[in-house]
């Protein structure tokens, strides 16, 4: 380690207060050259972190964490409060992978998080919450919500917005401006804060404004900080704005890298007496040339050549990512039916839905960070003659429960929702699993739930959610295909039918998706080794399950065994179980999938499941220990 750098010489923030104001900048540097090897080696949210250096160093000097609070909206920016707060060691190092740091914040990782995320426009509301409690309880700590442009496009946001003035008299919001969340944001507050930062503001100021000032310590100096007060305050306050108008004063644009200007500016918030806005205006990006001309790429990306930006290119012939393959499937339906229409929150790239913004922008909708009005932007147009196809990852679908529930499968309306990322996202963890979607979707009437075991599988099953009047649920995997060839023209599936891919009489193995490799691998090392016959079925829906075929094998099978890359609590593997139950059939099940707990991040899908009892081996010890345990067979190894 350089014995000359700041950086390592910072073990906690009093570490970060003690430091003359000429280290500031080279710690500045350091952080980011860090960030920038860290996040190359391993990937991460590079971007946004590189954007926030210089303000999160400025937040440690004025505030006493852990006394006083952050609340990072989303938290992926935290990795330079992780340096700054003692975690500047060799689980940095890993961070997002095994025996490393999480790529969030985490209030089991550090006294210093006092409140964990992983999904946008969550700061708020809990940062009002923290500032209500400490109001009740009489305490004097400082609460600081930090919360990105497109968090307030959340309407979860809007709401906190909302009730501030209501339910506290001491809270410091900072608005972090870098125009991006993971793509370009978009909407009117995107066009709002943009004007913000470019139209001269001082036409209506609050008469009694320069003497609030004068009344907080510290406002003094901001009148005659630099020179916009001079120029009668041009840009300066925006005493018309938003917030204003919600009861907040609003403070800005500041210049988010000049850590002296933002220390002035966050000491006069630490004192005022009310609740204030501080619209902070940062890079993203900023200290890399190929992250600040990526931006969308580098918000997160995968191991990189800091240098040239480039990742690891992928074998020649690699399989086309699931994404790859919704995004075009859906532009050729679009290119057929122009009542077909697609939509996204925020994530075009990731859900693939960038091919229809390229070739189709008229039939593309973009709505920004916010599950909830997509799922009633999307139940609006299934009224009006369009049958939209909204693609957000299962994880953040969780917001969209209630419509979904309330204005989509109520209402029997056609929308068919492509959930990526269902299964593992194993480097971001517990908060980007998709592992909830079966159990939050099948107790819902109409609802038809699908997923495929292949790249070519899931073409037909996007025209068979396309050709069914009613709501349509397709769940896939992050990452590349199985290789396949895609046929030409897709194939609509018989809804609620199953596909028998190996026969068997004594154990059936019903799975689901990606389980069903590790199905086929089982079954034939079960047949190998004993005279058992084991069936495969691949399973295709998780909603309605196919009743006569299950039933029939029932009947006569010693076992079965379903696979599923979701929670077993009110998985597949419970309706398997439930549909045996009510016709009867007393033949036991072994549901194989993910444990009744948050599961962790780590290195990969393999990794993880190995972790939890899901890989191959694991598999074939618990179903030969049920085999045994129902008398089914006899002496069955429990290793290869």
């Amino acid at each position: 380690m350089n014995p000359e750098s700041i950086l390592s010489k910072i073990r906690n923030p009093g570490d970060v207060k003690a430091l003359d104001k000429s280290q500031l900048e080279p710690l500045a540097t350091e952080i980011r050259k860090r960030i920038i090897e860290v996040t190359a080696a391993n990937g991460g949210h590079v971007g946004p972190n590189l954007g926030v250096v210089e303000l999160t160093i400025a937040l440690h000097r004025i505030f006493d964490t852990p006394k006083d609070r952050f609340v990072f909206d989303v938290s992926h920016q935290g990795y330079v409060h992780k340096l700054l707060t003692g975690r500047n060691d060799e689980k940095f190092n890993l961070i997002r992978q095994k025996d490393g740091y999480s790529g969030f914040l985490n209030r089991e990782e550090s006294e210093h998080d006092c409140y964990g995320a992983g999904h946008a426009g969550t700061a708020l509301s809990a940062a009002l919450g923290m500032a209500a409690a400490r109001d009740q309880r009489g305490t004097d700590e400082n609460v600081v919500a930090v919360c990105g442009d497109a968090a307030f496009t959340c309407g979860i946001t809007l709401e906190a917005l909302n009730n501030i003035t209501d339910s506290t008299k001491r809270l410091v919001v900072i608005l972090n401006d870098n125009e991006w969340s993971i793509d370009k944001n978009v909407g009117a507050l995107s066009r709002y804060f943009n004007e913000l930062i470019t139209t001269p503001i001082y036409n209506r100021m609050n008469e009694d404004f320069e003497a609030f000032l004068k009344r907080v310590p510290g406002g003094e100096s901001l009148i005659r900080l630099g020179s916009k007060w001079k120029r009668e305050t041009k840009d300066f306050f925006a005493s018309s704005s938003i917030f204003e108008n919600f009861g907040l004063r609003y403070i800005g644009p500041i210049d988010g890298h000049n850590i002296g200007e933002l220390e002035q500016y966050l000491k006069f918030a630490r004192n005022a007496p009310e609740p204030l806005v501080l619209h902070v205006i940062t890079k993203k990006g900023k200290g890399s040339d190929v992250a600040i001309a990526q931006p969308e790429r580098f918000h997160g990306t995968s191991p990189f050549d800091p240098e040239t930006g480039s990742s690891k290119p992928g074998a020649p012939g690699s399989p086309p990512k699931y994404q790859d393959v919704v995004g075009e499937a859906v532009v050729a339906h679009c290119k057929k039916d122009k009542t077909i229409v697609g939509i996204t929150a925020a994530m075009p790239s990731g859900t693939g839905f960038d091919k229809l913004r390229d070739s189709l922008p008229q039939q593309y909708y973009d709505v920004g960070i916010a599950e909830e009005h997509a799922v009633l932007f999307a139940a609006g147009m299934a009224t009006n003659g369009l049958h939209p196809v909204c693609a957000i990852y299962s994880t953040f679908l969780q917001r969209g429960i209630d419509p979904i529930i309330h204005d989509i499968c109520l209402q029997n309306l056609p929308v068919l929702f492509c959930m990526d990322r269902a299964g593992l996202s194993p480097n971001d963890g517990a908060t980007h699993h998709g592992l909830f979607d079966i159990a939050y979707l099948r107790g819902v009437p109409r609802t038809v739930i699908m997923q495929p075991q292949n790249e070519d599988e899931l073409t037909d099953m996007v025209a068979t959610g396309l050709q069914h009047q009613g709501p349509a649920f397709i769940r896939y995997p992050r990452g590349s295909g199985t290789g396949v060839p895609i046929k030409k023209e897709p194939k609509i599936l018989e809804i609620g039918k199953a596909e028998v891919i190996r026969q068997g009489q004594d154990v059936q193995i019903w799975a689901l998706g990606t389980m069903i490799s590790e199905a086929e691998t089982i079954a034939s090392r079960i047949a190998e080794i004993s005279d058992l016959s084991v069936g495969v079925v691949n399973a295709r829906f998780a909603k309605p399950i196919d009743s006569a075929l299950l039933q029939e094998q029932a009947k006569s099978a010693k076992l079965i065994v379903t696979l599923e890359d979701h929670v077993r609590t009110g998985g597949f593997g419970t309706a398997v179980l439930e549909d045996l139950s009510d016709a009867g059939i007393p033949t036991p099940v072994e549901r194989i999938g993910w444990p009744d707990q948050f599961i962790e991040h780590g290195n990969s899908n393999k990794d993880l499941r190995q972790a939890f009892g899901l890989d191959p081996q694991s598999i074939f010890d618990r179903v030969n220990q049920r085999l045994e345990a129902i008398g089914a067979t006899q002496n069955l190894p429990t290793s290869s």
